[in-house]
């Protein structure tokens, strides 16, 4: 499979004092992004070619094998290969399976797995609400960002977009070592999200109304919060579900040792519990169902 379908979400990323965005990827907090005035013309560059060099890669490979390879199956086949609706699960119910079976030691290095934060101390509600907040984020970056792009252009903007993400996800850091080379695939996923994130909470929305969640929470806790976060888009999947569930996220993080706090999202009515992670799952799959759903109705 040429882009791996990795289920973590980037907003887990080195703290700092910019935005963060995400992929399938490490989830949680703030991101280390660096901003377009710290980078040097010459860096630019090559950054800028390096990155669009990627994105042309997966085009052109995407496209030569939609053209040349059988029908539909070709097509079936990358848009299973870069869906992760069911790795998004699977990983998330293994932080799950631990908390029942009431060993929080593994269900700790379950979430470790999926995000970017410090898990070795987490109490059973900060593992809960990480293993959410994961959810919350991915379903617009691995499930509804793609499925739009699929629309739009088919599996070739559908490959593009993971591309750009999957960089992203590996090389969007403010550190030594990617500081110069993870800032463009950053703020292009930044630009590839936006309205997707957005669509996201509008999903959310319906399908808290058709669950019977708190739709009316839902919309004024998006609006109240959302825009608050670091991130210009992780904020509003997040925001949609802890204001449907009556649930609050953020807060408290710590990412090698370095506390970083996030604001609130959310009201905190009803508690971090694993009836919270079970309205989640039917959020996530309710609304990657009613996206599939437009997909259909777009691709007629």
């Amino acid at each position: 499979m040429i882009f791996p379908r990795a289920v973590r979400s980037t907003s887990g990323r080195i703290p700092s004092s910019t935005r963060s965005s995400s992929g399938i990827t490490r989830s949680s907090t703030v991101s280390a992004r660096l901003p377009w005035a710290m980078i040097s013309s010459d860096s630019g560059r090559s950054t800028s070619q390096t990155c669009a060099t990627a994105v042309v890669i997966a085009a052109i490979v995407t496209g030569a094998t939609v053209l040349l390879l059988p029908r539909p199956w070709i097509g079936i086949y990358w848009v299973f290969a870069l869906l992760a609706i069911r790795d998004l699960d699977f990983e998330a119910a293994l932080v799950i399976r631990e908390l029942r079976r009431q060993d929080l030691d593994a269900a700790r290095r379950m979430l470790g797995r999926i995000v970017g934060r410090d898990t070795a101390a987490l109490e059973e509600a900060e593992v809960l609400r990480g293993t959410i907040e994961t959810l919350a984020e991915n379903l617009s970056d691995a499930i509804v960002a793609p499925l739009l792009y699929l629309a739009i252009g088919g599996p070739v903007a559908m490959a593009v977009y993971k591309a750009v993400n999957t960089l992203d996800s590996m090389v969007g850091y403010r550190n030594e070592r990617y500081r110069q080379f993870g800032w463009a695939s950053a703020m292009l996923d930044d630009v590839e999200n936006w309205i997707p994130a957005r669509l996201t909470a509008l999903l959310v929305w319906v399908c808290a109304g058709i669950l019977r969640y708190d739709l009316r929470r839902a919309i004024a806790v998006t609006l109240r919060d959302a825009h608050l976060q670091p991130s210009p888009n992780s904020g509003y999947p997040e925001a949609a579900v802890a204001g449907a569930l009556g649930i609050r996220l953020g807060g408290l993080n710590y990412y090698q040792g370095v506390a970083s706090r996030k604001p609130y999202i959310g009201d905190g009515h009803r508690p971090l519990d694993l009836t919270a992670y079970a309205r989640t799952r039917l959020l996530l799959y309710g609304s990657s169902l009613l996206m599939v759903s437009l997909d259909a109705g777009v691709m007629r």
